[in-house]
């Protein structure tokens, strides 16, 4: 998958990604598994799927996967990101999972939403990241 914007782009391709991965998902308490799935800006595809855990508070959300997995394999920027529940319907990251998207793709990460394609800002607008920090 090139780094393409908008309409141009795979995204049934990258959903299937985050299909396979949400197969992964470890959630025997919530029963809700999530499969994430992002474009590096160096064509990579990176996943990850959710990991519960006993003491509810320490599970790791999807998106967390996919974030290490973006670093494990060699860093780079997020450019596209979609994530599916276990019935492979798209579904929004939370408000945590935003701010680590925002911290890895920037405001001009394109999501696929519950509500079409939007950007990052769109879903985080006003975001607070590692520019404000310089």
């Amino acid at each position: 998958m090139a780094a393409q914007s908008g309409q141009d782009f795979d995204w049934d391709g990258l959903k299937a990604a985050a299909e396979e991965a949400v197969t992964h998902a470890y959630a025997p308490y919530s029963h809700f598994s999530v499969g994430a799935a992002a474009l590096v800006d160096d064509g990579r595809v990176v996943t990850g799927c959710n990991v519960e855990n006993a003491a509810y508070g320490v599970a790791l959300c999807a998106e967390c996967g996919l974030v290490s997995q973006l670093h494990i394999t060699g860093g780079g920027r997020l450019t596209h990101f979609v994530c599916v529940n276990g019935d492979r319907e798209v579904i929004m990251p939370c408000g945590r999972c935003r701010q680590l998207l925002f911290e890895n793709g920037g405001r001009d990460l394109l999501l696929w939403t519950v509500s079409g394609i939007k950007t990052m800002d769109e879903v985080l607008p006003d975001a607070f990241g590692p520019d404000d920090l310089a």
